[in-house]
C-alpha cells in the first residue's frame, strides 16, 4: 500500500503497486468495490469536484470519472518516476524524476498543466530538487516546494522562482520524509526520517480542529485468549479458528478442473402465466396461478438439456455485445490484422509476434492489397514460381516482371513482411484491371464497399489470363521443357496455358437438328450448383465431385444462332474435355445466401455419413487412451477416427480422382488414402488416362460487418520450400493472413462455417506435378542492365550528365562497395487523428514513391563518381515533390519537359537487383527505408549503413549532415539534399570508420570516439553551425564529378 484518500466522511481509496484500487467502507471496515488500473503502480490519489487524479510510478498522472473511475485523460509528466503533485482550479503541478544516462535524476522542472485545455503550459524551474509540493491558495495559488534536504521554496505556478523566497528546515534526521498543509492552511507540517514532526504556521495560533476523531489502532494478537472450542456441536462455525499465514496449498484449494462454476439455467415460464399476460409496453403482467408457494421455484439439476451446454460454451469476444453474434466465433487469427504505427512508423512494430515461421507475410497497408493471399497461393505452386522467376520482358509494366521481382522477396525474406507496391503499382496502370472493376479506391477498400469474394474470384481469372498473356510474347526457356525431353507447350501457347489450360469441346444442338461444335479453352472453372436443391429445406445429398463434374461438363439450354434456321434458335449446350489440366481452378461463387445454405447442409449430409461410418466410435476431442497410442506404435496400427471437431462443417474433399473415358466423358469422384490401397498407387493409373488431385490452397473470406470483412488462404506448404527456409523435408498447412502466418491442422483448411467462413476460390494440383518438370532457376538479369542507355526526357542534353555508366572491365565483384542513396515524392499524405491529450495517432502512412536512385563507384581509379544517377518516370500523381530534402522538382519526372537522365522505375530496378545478386555491398545513411520504398530485399550482410555503425545502443540517430562535419569536416545538405553527394559522404564516413576502429579490431577505442561524438552533439544540440558570411552554402565539393565530366 501506497496511498491514501478519504473521499466522504465513510469512504476511503487505498491504492498501491497492485493493478487496483480498493474502496473500503469506514463503518463497516470492508471493501465495497475494486477498480482495475490499467497502469499498475498507483502511488499518489488526489480529488476535485470533477476528477480522481492517480499519479503512478511511471511517470504519468491519470485523471479518472468521479462516477466510473474509467479514464478520461492522461498526462504524461515524467520519462523516469513521480515524486508528487497538487492541483488546485484549473491547475494541475507535478514533480518527479527524468531518465538520464546514469539513471534517474531529480529533475528541477515542475510540470504544470492547465485542466481546461488538458495540455500542459510553461513548466517552471525551481531552485531546490523538488520531492513534495502543495498549492496554498491563501490571497494567489502559491506552492510551496519541499526538498528532501529541508530546503523550501515558494512561487507562484504561473511565475518565475525567486532565490530568495527559500527557506530551510532543520530536521532531526538527515531527510524529510513527508509534508502536509493544514486546511485552513496556516500550518505546514515536516515529518524527518528520525519520526519528529515540524509544524510551521504563519501566526502565533494557528486554527486546528479541536474536536478530531481518536486514532484507531490495528487489534492486539487475540490467538492467546481464544474461548476452547466444543467439536460436539455440529452448527459451531469453524471460521473462529484463526488460519495461520501459509504459503503451503490447502486441503480446500481445489483444482480448476473439479471446481468449474456451473450456472443453473433459469426454468421455464409456467404456460398459464403467459397465456394470461397482457403486456404494457416491454412489461408483462398476468395473475398469479398459486401453483407454487410463495417465492419457490423447483430446479431440476439432472434435467438439463444439450442446447444449453451448447450455449454455455459461446466464447466471449473482445468485439462487443453490439455486433452480430456470429463474430463472437471468429478466432482471433483469422480477423483482419493491422499494424500500428509510431513516431518510428514500423520499425518498433513486432511483426515476428504474428509470424514464428521463416515464411514471409505481405504488408495490408498499401491500396489494391486484398490480393496478398492469392500472390502467396501463386507463390507456393512449385512450377508457377520457377516460371515467373525466369521470365523478364522488356515491358515497363508487366505483371510477370514484377510479380517475378517479389517472388524473390519472398524467397530471401527470413520471416520479415514484404510489400507488393510495385507490382500493385504495375497492377493500377492495366485498362483490363480497371475494366474490370478490380482497383479499389481508398474509401472503398477502407468502407469494405463491394464484395471481397468476387473481388478475389475476378482477380484469380484476371491475374491468369493475365500472365498467360504475358508468357506467350516470349519464347518458352529451356528450363521449363518437359523430364522426358519433350516440349513444354505447343506452339502459340504459353507454360500457364499449360499448367492451367482445359481444352474443351462446346457442343451446340438446335431443335432442327444441326450440331454445332467448336474448340477452346479455360483457364479455371466456376461452379455450378444443382437448381431445385435450394428451394427443398430437406435437400437432397451430393459430393463435391458430383458439383465439380457438373460444372465442368456444363449442360444448358439458351438461345443461340443456327446457320441452319439463320436466326436465334432455343439450343442444348454441352461442354466436353478434352485434356485436363496440370492445375485445377475453381470460382467456388458462394455469392448468395442460396449457395451459403447449399454448402451447409451438404456439410450436415457428410458429417451424419461420417458418424455412420465410424459407428459412433469417434471421440469429442483429441485426446487418447494409454492403449490406443500402443496400438498406433505398431506395425499394424490403425489410424485413429478424427474427432467431432474435425468432421463438422466439412464438405470438400483431400483429393480428387478423374478419369477420361473412350466416349469423351469426364468421371469425377472423391478420393482418400483408403482408395489407393484399393485401386492402386496413382502414378501408375495415369498411364490409362486416370489423375489424382490433391487440395493445395483454399481461399476464404471471412465476413465481417465492420469493415467488410477480410480474405486468407490456407495453404499446403511443400517439402522444397521447408527444406530452403528451413532444412526439413516435411509439409505443412499454413494460414496466411497479411502478415500473419501460422500452422494449422488440414482438417481446418476445408472447414467452413458459412456464418463467417465462406470458400471462395480453390487449388487442385496433380499428384507428382513437381517431379515433371525441371525446376532450376536462371537469374534473367544480364550485365548489359548497367550499360548506358537512352534517356526518357526528350530536352536532356549531354552537358547535363552528371554520372559515367560502367564500362565492362568496370563490372562490379563480390564484395566491392556501392554508394547507394535515393530520394522519394509523396504520392499520398498520411492520415493521422489526434488524441484527447494532443499527441498524434497514425492511421495510414503516407504513400512514398522513388524519384531518384544515385549509386557511386566505392573503389579503383573512379572512386567517389557516379554509375548511376537516374530519375525514375512516373504516372501517378505526386501530392508533395519535398524538395527541400529530395532536391526534386515539379517537372524533373515529366518525360515531356525533364532536363534530367530519365528512366522507368523497372529499368532502375533491375540494376539495383543485378548488383544485388552479383553481391555488392551497398553503402548509405537510412538504408533501410530506402530499400522499402524501392521494394528491394537486400540481405543483412550486403548493407553497411552509416546511421548504425556511428550509434549507441538506447541513443537518437545522427543524421548524416552532422557525421559529415563532425568527422569529415563537410558541410552537406545546405538548401537541398543531393543523392550524389550523400553517396558519396556514406563512402567517406564508412573509410572513416574502418580507420577509427581500425576496420572493426578495436571496439573499445572506437565506443569512446562514439562518446565524444554524442556529448558533442548534445553540446551544439545536434546543429550544424553555419559558416560566417552565408546563410545555408552548398559546399563546392559536391559539383567536382559534374565538373570532372
Amino acid at each position: 500500500m501506497h496511498s491514501l484518500l478519504l473521499t466522504d466522511s465513510s469512504t476511503l481509496l487505498v491504492g498501491g503497486l497492485q493493478n487496483h484500487i480498493l474502496e473500503i467502507d469506514l463503518n463497516t471496515v470492508q471493501e465495497t468495490q475494486k477498480y482495475a488500473v490499467e497502469t499498475p503502480g498507483v502511488t499518489i490519489m488526489r480529488q476535485t469536484n470533477r476528477f480522481f487524479f492517480c499519479g503512478h510510478t511511471s511517470g504519468k498522472v491519470s485523471l479518472r470519472d468521479l462516477r466510473t473511475f474509467k479514464v478520461e485523460h492522461e498526462f504524461d509528466a515524467f520519462t523516469g518516476s513521480l515524486s508528487d503533485f497538487d492541483v488546485h482550479g484549473n491547475l494541475l503541478a507535478s514533480c518527479g524524476f527524468s531518465s538520464r544516462l546514469t539513471g534517474l535524476a531529480c529533475d528541477r522542472f515542475l510540470k504544470v498543466y492547465d485542466l481546461r485545455m488538458m495540455r500542459a503550459i510553461t513548466p517552471l524551474q525551481v531552485h531546490v530538487d523538488p520531492a513534495f509540493l502543495r498549492f496554498i491558495p491563501t490571497y494567489t495559488s502559491r506552492l510551496a516546494i519541499i526538498s528532501q534536504s529541508g530546503q523550501c521554496q515558494f512561487c507562484e505556478p504561473t511565475g518565475l522562482a525567486n532565490p530568495a523566497d527559500i527557506f530551510h528546515v532543520n530536521p532531526v534526521g538527515p531527510l524529510l520524509m513527508t509534508f502536509d498543509v493544514s486546511a485552513s492552511k496556516q500550518a505546514l507540517a515536516f515529518g524527518d526520517s528520525e519520526g519528529c514532526v515540524h509544524l510551521w504556521t504563519d501566526s502565533p495560533e494557528p486554527s486546528f480542529n479541536p474536536y478530531s476523531r481518536e486514532t484507531e489502532f490495528a487489534l492486539p494478537c487475540l490467538v492467546d485468549s481464544l474461548p476452547p472450542l466444543d467439536w460436539s456441536q455440529d452448527l459451531l462455525p469453524l471460521s473462529l479458528i484463526p488460519v495461520p499465514l501459509t504459503t503451503d496449498t490447502l486441503l480446500s484449494d481445489w483444482p480448476a478442473a473439479n471446481s468449474a462454476p456451473a450456472p443453473r439455467r433459469a426454468p421455464p415460464v409456467d404456460a398459464e402465466i403467459l397465456r394470461t399476460m397482457k403486456k404494457v409496453g416491454f412489461i408483462g403482467y398476468a395473475p398469479n396461478p398459486r401453483t407454487r408457494l410463495r417465492n419457490q421455484i423447483p430446479y431440476r439439476l439432472k434435467e438439463l438439456d444439450s442446447e444449453f451446454d451448447s450455449f454455455s460454451q459461446v466464447t466471449e469476444s473482445p468485439i462487443g455485445r453490439e455486433e452480430e453474434p456470429h463474430l463472437h466465433m471468429v478466432s482471433k487469427k483469422y480477423r483482419k490484422v493491422t499494424i500500428k504505427y509510431s513516431k518510428l512508423g514500423l520499425e518498433d512494430f513486432d511483426f515476428k509476434h504474428y509470424n514464428k515461421t521463416l515464411f514471409a507475410g505481405l504488408e495490408p497497408h498499401i491500396p489494391n492489397a486484398y490480393c496478398n493471399c492469392m500472390i502467396q497461393v501463386l507463390y507456393f505452386l512449385e512450377p508457377v514460381r520457377c516460371l515467373i522467376q525466369n521470365h523478364l520482358c522488356q515491358k515497363e509494366f508487366c505483371l510477370a516482371c514484377e510479380l517475378g521481382f517479389l517472388f524473390h522477396m519472398l524467397d530471401l525474406s527470413r520471416g520479415d513482411p514484404c510489400q507488393g507496391s510495385n507490382f500493385l503499382r504495375a497492377f493500377r496502370t492495366i485498362p483490363e484491371a480497371s475494366a474490370l472493376g478490380l482497383i479499389l479506391a481508398d474509401s472503398d477498400e477502407a468502407s469494405g464497399k463491394g464484395s471481397l469474394a468476387r473481388l478475389i474470384q475476378r482477380w484469380n481469372r484476371f491475374i491468369l489470363t493475365q500472365l498467360h498473356q504475358d508468357m506467350q510474347e516470349l519464347e518458352v526457356p529451356q528450363a521449363y521443357r518437359g523430364a522426358g525431353g519433350s516440349s513444354f507447350c505447343s506452339s502459340g501457347d504459353s507454360v500457364i496455358g499449360q499448367l492451367f489450360s482445359c481444352e474443351m469441346e462446346n457442343c451446340s444442338l438446335c431443335r432442327c437438328g444441326s450440331e454445332t461444335v467448336r474448340a477452346s479453352s479455360t483457364l479455371l472453372f466456376t461452379l455450378s450448383y444443382p437448381e431445385g436443391s435450394n428451394g427443398d429445406k430437406t435437400g437432397k445429398n451430393y459430393d463435391f465431385a458430383q458439383v465439380l463434374k457438373r460444372s465442368i461438363c456444363l449442360e444448358q439450354n439458351t438461345q443461340a444462332w443456327c446457320d441452319n434456321c439463320e436466326k436465334y434458335q432455343p439450343t442444348i449446350q454441352t461442354r466436353n474435355i478434352r485434356h485436363l489440366p496440370d492445375i485445377l481452378v475453381i470460382n467456388c461463387e458462394v455469392n448468395s445466401s442460396k449457395e451459403a445454405d447449399f454448402w451447409r447442409m451438404q456439410a450436415e449430409f457428410a458429417f451424419k455419413m461420417a458418424i455412420k461410418k465410424h459407428g459412433g466410435e469417434i471421440s469429442k476431442n483429441k485426446e487418447f487412451a494409454l492403449a490406443d497410442w500402443k496400438e498406433l506404435g505398431s506395425p499394424d496400427g490403425i489410424l485413429i477416427c478424427p474427432s467431432i471437431e474435425e468432421l463438422k462443417n466439412v464438405w470438400l474433399p483431400f483429393s480428387i480422382r478423374m478419369k477420361m473415358t473412350k466416349n469423351k466423358g469426364l468421371d469425377v469422384c472423391n478420393w482418400t488414402d483408403g482408395d489407393e490401397v484399393q485401386w492402386g498407387p496413382a502414378r501408375a493409373e495415369e498411364e490409362h488416362g486416370v489423375y489424382v488431385y490433391d487440395l493445395m490452397a483454399t481461399v476464404v473470406h471471412i465476413l465481417d460487418s465492420r469493415t467488410g470483412g477480410s480474405l486468407v488462404a490456407h495453404i499446403k506448404v511443400g517439402e522444397t520450400y521447408h527444406q530452403r527456409k528451413e532444412g526439413v523435408t516435411h509439409q505443412q498447412w499454413y494460414l496466411f493472413n497479411d502478415f500473419l502466418i501460422e500452422p494449422i491442422d488440414k482438417h481446418e483448411a476445408v472447414q467452413f462455417d458459412m456464418n463467417w467462413k465462406v470458400p471462395a476460390i480453390l487449388y487442385y494440383v496433380k499428384r507428382n506435378l513437381n517431379s515433371r518438370y525441371n525446376l532450376n532457376i536462371k537469374n534473367p538479369i544480364e550485365p548489359n542492365v548497367l550499360l548506358a542507355e537512352a534517356s526518357l526526357a526528350r530536352k536532356q542534353r549531354k552537358t547535363h550528365t552528371t554520372f559515367i555508366p560502367l564500362m565492362l572491365n568496370e563490372m562490379p565483384q563480390v564484395g566491392d562497395l556501392v554508394g547507394l542513396d535515393a530520394e522519394f515524392v509523396t504520392l499520398n499524405e498520411e492520415e493521422a487523428e489526434l488524441r484527447s491529450d494532443g499527441t498524434k495517432s497514425t492511421i495510414k502512412p503516407s504513400q512514398m514513391s522513388v524519384a531518384r536512385i544515385t549509386c557511386v563507384r566505392g573503389q579503383g581509379p573512379n572512386e567517389g563518381i557516379p554509375f548511376i544517377d537516374d530519375y525514375i518516370s512516373t504516372q501517378e500523381q505526386v501530392v508533395d515533390y519535398l524538395t527541400q530534402y529530395s532536391g526534386i522538382k515539379p517537372g524533373d519526372l515529366d518525360a515531356k519537359i525533364s532536363s534530367k537522365h530519365l528512366t522507368t522505375l523497372k529499368s532502375t530496378y533491375l540494376k539495383l537487383r543485378f548488383l544485388i545478386d552479383i553481391g555488392v555491398k551497398f553503402v548509405g545513411h537510412g538504408l533501410q527505408k530506402d530499400f522499402r520504398v524501392i521494394n528491394l530485399m537486400v540481405p543483412k550482410d550486403q548493407v553497411l549503413d552509416t546511421v548504425y555503425l556511428f550509434h549507441m545502443p538506447r541513443k537518437r540517430m545522427i543524421s548524416l549532415r552532422f557525421l559529415a562535419w563532425y568527422f569529415l569536416d563537410l558541410k552537406i545538405q545546405g538548401e537541398t539534399h543531393d543523392s550524389i553527394e550523400d553517396a558519396r559522404t556514406a563512402l567517406q564516413l564508412y573509410r572513416k570508420y574502418l580507420e577509427l576502429s581500425k576496420n572493426g579490431t578495436e571496439p573499445e577505442s572506437f565506443h569512446k570516439v562514439l562518446k565524444g561524438l554524442y556529448e558533442k552533439g548534445r553540446k551544439m544540440d545536434w546543429k550544424v553551425p553555419e559558416p560566417e558570411g552565408q546563410t545555408s552554402p552548398k559546399n563546392a565539393a559536391v559539383f567536382s564529378s559534374v565538373l570532372a565530366l
